[in-house]
């Protein structure tokens, strides 16, 4: 079932993504007077072939422009009369040019059609962040909270130096008021970040290695750090061992065979310590105190989400200030991207360890539960992410359509369909070569 949520919320995804990127692409086109002749969610060729297995699972032809749903979920495309893309090469543009076709129009209106599908998916990851900061607010969890009991610091974290109990004063000498932004990409993907932090009165610094985002990244890695929280039991997820063996809402696991569990930590360190296996528990329910008995799943659940007792700060916010907000978070995105790409070429992280095809969408982003916040918290990333990929200055990707672009307008010479073609051959086979690349890692991450 997992599995099936999982490829539901990809194709969702991919769906809406490609959807109004290539509408991008299209309305723009259209603006200027130019013919498209398709508009195709996924692909009806076996890509990039585009003779090969021609087929859609569903198609209307309306005016000049054939919509359809093509059977290939791997993207999707616009057939702009007069453009040589995927679809088509310069032997099909040797007749003179029709005031209808995008060779016809000038540089300028060319670089917007190029640019719109760039531009609707920055839209739509403003609109999405703008849409989620208004309806939840800003929710955190201050340092001055945290630092009440510390930090758990997992082995990644002990790794470097941390440990459980430490207390984080600040980062890089800066005082840090959320405990988000200690997990956020200015320490994940900064350079020379270091952490004051109080251990046992005792004042340290302690560095963190700029290749911090390829062990967090690791399937093998539980985490960085947490706040130390007491808990109790939130809900529980029906027919599960929590539910049969008669655990509640509300309730305190106070020990775990025999051992006391103050913290929700203690307790995990425990139950991973024996999965699969009966265990014994001493349980408080208002002011009853019961011996429950489940069985461990395999990997050390029992089902149910825990209810930390840590203050959360909440603030309200309006359309303007969320829209402020929003749009930082979303461009953030970028800037994130942008660090991270500087850290694969500088080898501080491997590219292997960065970067996910659909597989790895799909498990580490999307998830097995299909929550809505969730779902579209990561399809506004991806779609700033997809923004930021198209612009890069790679031929046969958008980015490097405009440059081509740029250089006409700029020399007043505008480059052959011959030239054009060779380049969208070398930017086919870098994406193709990519693509397969990518998806190599996903299959061997999943399996192994």
């Amino acid at each position: 079932m997992e599995v099936l949520v999982m490829v539901g919320q990809l194709l969702l995804g991919l769906t809406i993504l490609v959807g109004l990127h290539e509408w991008g692409h299209f309305i723009a086109a259209r603006i200027f007077g130019i013919r498209v002749n398709k508009f195709y969610i996924f692909f009806d060729f076996l890509f990039p072939l585009p003779n090969v297995l021609n087929f859609a699972l569903w198609k209307k032809k309306k005016g000049d422009t054939e919509y359809g749903l093509g059977w290939f979920p791997m993207g999707g495309y616009v057939d702009i009369e007069g453009m040589i893309d995927e679809t088509k090469d310069s032997s099909k543009l040797a007749a003179e040019p029709q005031p209808y076709e995008f060779r016809a129009k000038p540089a300028w209106q060319r670089l917007i059609v190029m640019l719109g599908g760039i531009i609707v998916n920055i839209v739509l990851g403003v609109l999405i962040f703008w849409a989620l900061t208004f309806k939840a607010g800003e929710n955190y969890i201050s340092m001055k909270e945290v630092n009440k009991l510390g930090i758990v610091a997992y082995p990644v974290a002990q790794e470097i130096g941390l440990k459980t109990g430490d207390k984080i004063v600040n980062v890089s000498g800066k005082p840090i008021d959320r405990f988000a932004d200690l997990r956020g990409s200015d320490v994940i993907l900064g350079e020379n970040v270091y952490f004051t932090v109080d251990r046992n009165g005792k004042t340290l610094e302690i560095p963190i290695p700029n290749d911090l985002i390829e062990k967090v990244s690791d399937e093998d890695s539980e985490g960085f750090i947490e706040p130390i929280e007491t808990f109790s039991v939130g809900e529980v997820v029906p027919d599960l061992p929590a539910a049969k063996a008669g655990i509640e809402t509300e309730d305190r696991i106070l020990a775990f065979n025999g051992k006391p569990v103050h913290y929700y930590h203690e307790y995990k360190e425990m139950a991973d310590a024996h999965t699969g296996e009966k265990v014994n528990l001493t349980v408080l329910r208002g002011s009853d105190t019961l011996a429950i008995s489940p069985t461990l799943t395999e990997d050390g659940k029992l089902g149910f989400q825990a209810m930390p007792d840590m203050k959360m700060e909440h603030i309200d916010l309006g359309l303007a200030q969320s829209f402020g907000i929003g749009a930082g978070r979303a461009f953030s995105v970028i800037s994130d991207n942008i660090r991270g790409f500087k850290k694969i070429f500088s080898g501080q992280v491997a590219a292997g360890k960065a970067l996910a095809g659909p597989v790895g969408i799909a498990r580490k982003f999307y998830g097995g539960v299909w929550l809505w916040t969730r779902f579209f918290m990561i399809t506004g990333m991806l779609s700033m992410a997809l923004a930021f990929i198209n612009l890069l200055p790679i031929p046969a990707l958008d980015g490097g359509h405009a440059v081509i672009l740029l250089y006409e307008m700029i020399s007043g010479r505008k480059p052959s369909e011959k030239f054009m073609e060779r380049t969208q051959q070398i930017g086919m086979v870098i994406l193709l070569s990519l693509m397969a690349w990518v998806l190599f890692n996903d299959a061997v991450q999943a399996l192994f």
